[in-house]
């Protein structure tokens, strides 16, 4: 197995209402390279925050499926699909959070 760096595990932050939500209780939710276990996105989190001291208690991962998507060219559709992701739900120590994550947004 092939040893990721922190930039190649978590490819971004998921930005939506329930992911915003849930920063609130300590839970943040990050779009993962597809085979990264558990362990990996745990170091990677804390490695990336290493400036804010960050504690991660737990990972969890979810496989997100790619949507279909439907084309037409004259008459004729063409069925494809988006590719899949993986997302992964981190939550840190009581009282943590990080700092600078949606700025801007």
């Amino acid at each position: 197995m092939t040893q990721r760096s922190a930039d190649q595990v978590l490819e971004r932050p998921v930005v939506s209402e329930k992911s915003y939500a849930s920063m609130a209780v300590g839970r943040y939710v990050f779009r993962c390279h597809p085979y990264a276990s558990k362990v990996e996105i745990k170091q990677a989190v804390e490695e990336a925050f290493a400036s804010q001291k960050i504690t991660v208690v737990a990972v969890n991962t979810i496989r997100v499926r790619g949507k279909q998507r439907l084309r037409s060219r004259g008459r004729t559709r063409i069925v494809g699909r988006s590719p899949g992701w993986k997302k992964a739900i981190v939550t840190l120590a009581p009282g943590q959070r990080i700092e600078g994550l949606f700025e801007g947004i």
